[in-house]
């Protein structure tokens, strides 16, 4: 493995050379299945033939314009995403590039809505405890995670962390003097894989409505069908509420591998930004765009949704099934699945997940690639293409690894 790289990364001893469907190849010709998607990036799998085909298509007409200018591929793929997200009622979208820079962008949208109708001081968002929203300064102080922030500080000012769950926490900390947006992830991913409570979350929907504090739905990990709708989010029914959104924030395996994010703006927040306001250089990439559109097409066809949430299921069935002591809770909805291995520990003793990974890993040919979500929980983000006898085959590779 190379040793050019900065040490940002615990890497395991693996370097890729292909991938096909839910299966990638190492340099020494050792096979892995995919439990992993790249986090959640290659939701269609690896190699997708409509995905290959639309990328290179593109490549071969034009691989980026200035955002002085629009693109026929762009236009068609910002319609196309907003009219998927109707379910949410959003109205306008920004393409950007990663799920820190959305949710920087949908800051400042709310910052701004507030200001111009408020005046300041009314700036603060507040976010929940085991959050991740991002690594830059400003998404890391948006973060509630106290072992994320050292060594990085001062942060941006103006972040709140409340406690999820906890509604009365929630209404001391979304005053209406001080407070622009709440800013959630219908499932905590990094920290272990936490659904948000329904109830909590239209009870958290009527109070920033009644307060005039925007709705900031993170479905950086959760979003684009995962769960098993469109957006995680849609699970709450806050439409039948009169409710919804006020902003989205979509990446990860929104353009299926290519880099590609998005802030979604509903009514209110629609026109708040402005020229000049925001911007990304690579911003509505038209090879992002191309690739983007086959995600689309692909997640909303007739039955495809329902399907990601039979295979949720026959994944909690099987596991469930092999009523082993060492699995302790099962969490999640459709493809993105949490499995605690252990009882919570203190924050110096050592973690369970992370030899599960290593185990898995250096399995004898297939490997299988998983993920870890705090330290006692293996997560599952499975590409939406695998196969039921895929799911089967890995399972059973995880139940051997479980053997400590």
């Amino acid at each position: 493995m190379s040793t050019v790289f900065m040490n940002t990364y615990h890497r395991l001893p693996v370097t890729f050379a292909k991938g096909d469907g839910a299966w990638l190849t190492d340099i020494n010709g050792k096979k892995y299945l995919d439990f992993s998607s790249g986090i959640a990036v290659n939701c269609l799998g690896h190699n997708y033939p409509p995905l290959v085909k639309a990328i290179s298509e593109q490549a071969a007409k034009y691989n980026h314009v200035c955002n002085y200018f629009s693109s026929d591929v762009s236009e068609a793929f910002a319609e196309k995403l907003v009219a998927a997200c109707s379910g949410a009622a959003m109205k306008k979208v920004f393409l950007c590039n990663s799920g820190a820079e959305a949710n920087e962008g949908a800051c400042k949208i709310a910052r701004k809505y507030s200001l111009l109708k408020y005046g300041p001081g009314r700036h603060k968002i507040v976010t929940l405890r085991g959050s991740f929203h991002g690594r830059t300064i400003t998404t890391l102080s948006a973060t509630g995670q106290d072992a994320l922030h050292k060594d990085f500080g001062p942060f941006t000012e103006g972040f709140v962390h409340v406690p999820a769950g906890d509604m009365d926490a929630l209404e001391r900390a979304l005053d209406p003097k001080t407070t622009a947006g709440f800013l959630i992830e219908p499932i905590q991913g990094e920290s272990g894989i936490w659904p948000l409570d329904g109830e909590y979350g239209r009870s958290a929907a009527k109070l920033c409505a009644g307060r005039d504090i925007l709705l900031m739905f993170d479905e950086i990990q959760a979003g684009l069908g995962r769960t098993g709708t469109f957006l995680a989010c849609e699970a709450y029914d806050l439409q039948s509420l009169g409710l919804n959104p006020d902003l989205v924030t979509l990446a990860k395996g929104l353009c299926g591998g290519i880099p590609g994010a998005a802030v979604l703006a509903g009514e209110k927040t629609m026109d708040v930004f402005q020229t000049g306001d925001h911007g990304s250089t690579f911003g509505a990439n038209p090879l992002a765009a191309a690739a983007g559109l086959v995600v689309l097409d692909t997640v909303n066809r007739s039955g495809f949704l329902k399907d990601i949430s039979r295979k949720g299921e026959k994944f909690v069935s099987i596991i469930k099934g092999w009523k082993d002591p060492k699995v302790k809770e099962i969490r999640g909805r459709g493809l993105i699945l949490g499995i605690d291995i252990a009882d919570d520990a203190s924050d110096d003793a050592p973690g369970k997940a992370w030899p599960v990974l290593e185990k898995a890993v250096s399995a004898v040919n297939p490997g299988l690639l998983l993920l870890t979500a705090g330290k006692n929980t293996i997560r599952l983000l499975p590409p939406y293409i695998i196969k039921d006898e895929e799911i089967e085959m890995g399972l059973e590779i995880l139940k051997g690894c479980l053997i400590l």
